[in-house]
């Protein structure tokens, strides 16, 4: 009789010791993904997982520039930038950095000391516009996809641990993505909202969404006086090309807007942290 309540005892207790551990195990579970979503730079700006504002205290503005189909603005962008002295960040797809009508481009951009990044393979569409918390891809595909652009950089000498910042396609992406990119070693990084600047990709056709040059210029100057921290850390996001039917470029108004903003205190710098 002893033995048998004994058993039953060791029983209850192993149930017991099970279901701690398992709530344990789940408590641990969400606490990490807790602590992941924790700044690892307290003095910069998240959204979604994502670096989108550098330091709010500092006059400091990080262009940007994300290729893909198109280069049409590549040569007047690196003149303006190398007449300015401006250093900027450059994400191109491993389609881009594979295509040798870029390459003389690119190499330049590389001895002049830019930034040289990762912007996806194939430039995918990683979520639902309609539904950004869903994914159209699998953990594996984002991986391989990002690896081969990864093996295009190598092919011109830009390792992984000199390009750790991330902008992801369409500059649009969800937590998962970021914990992914994460996963391979990577930071991500977007646009700081509020200039609308990324619409310059935008064409006549589109109607209402289309927005012309001039007024992104203006834009982005009332959100430089209006804001409480004008455009300290601002990430600044301008396409690198866009489709011929759009022939009102905003890159052609960079020298401007770069002249601009030096005279209202800001400079141009890379990012780091």
């Amino acid at each position: 009789m002893i033995n048998t309540s004994i058993m039953f005892l060791r029983r209850i207790i192993g149930l017991v010791t099970l279901i701690i551990a398992t709530l344990l195990s789940c408590f641990s579970e969400n606490k990490t993904v807790s602590e992941s979503q924790i700044p690892e730079h307290p003095e910069l700006t998240y959204s979604h997982g994502a670096i989108v504002r550098g330091d709010l205290t500092l006059p400091r503005i990080h262009l940007m520039f994300t290729g893909h189909d198109y280069n049409d603005g590549g040569t007047i962008i690196r003149a303006t930038l190398k007449e300015q002295q401006v250093q900027a960040h450059f994400f191109f797809t491993g389609d881009f950095y594979r295509n040798t009508e870029n390459s003389e481009l690119i190499k330049g951009l590389k001895d002049e000391g830019h930034y040289l990044g990762a912007h996806s393979d194939q430039h995918l569409l990683y979520a639902p516009w309609h539904d950004r918390d869903s994914l159209r891809i699998s953990r594996d595909e984002f991986m391989v996809d990002l690896k081969h652009n990864y093996d295009e950089m190598a092919k011109i000498g830009i390792r992984k641990p000199d390009a750790t910042l991330f902008m992801p396609p369409y500059e649009w992406y969800n937590e998962k993505i970021a914990k992914w990119t994460r996963e391979f070693g990577l930071t991500l990084i977007n646009y700081s909202p509020g200039t609308r600047s990324h619409a310059d990709y935008t064409t006549p056709d589109m109607g209402t969404r289309y927005m012309g040059s001039q007024v992104l210029f203006d834009k982005i100057l009332d959100y430089e006086s209006s804001s409480e921290n004008g455009m300290n850390g601002f990430i600044l996001l301008i396409h690198l090309g866009t489709h011929p039917n759009r022939t009102d470029k905003l890159y052609n108004r960079l020298d401007d807007l770069i002249e601009t903003l030096k005279q209202r205190g800001y400079e141009f710098t890379l990012m780091s942290f």
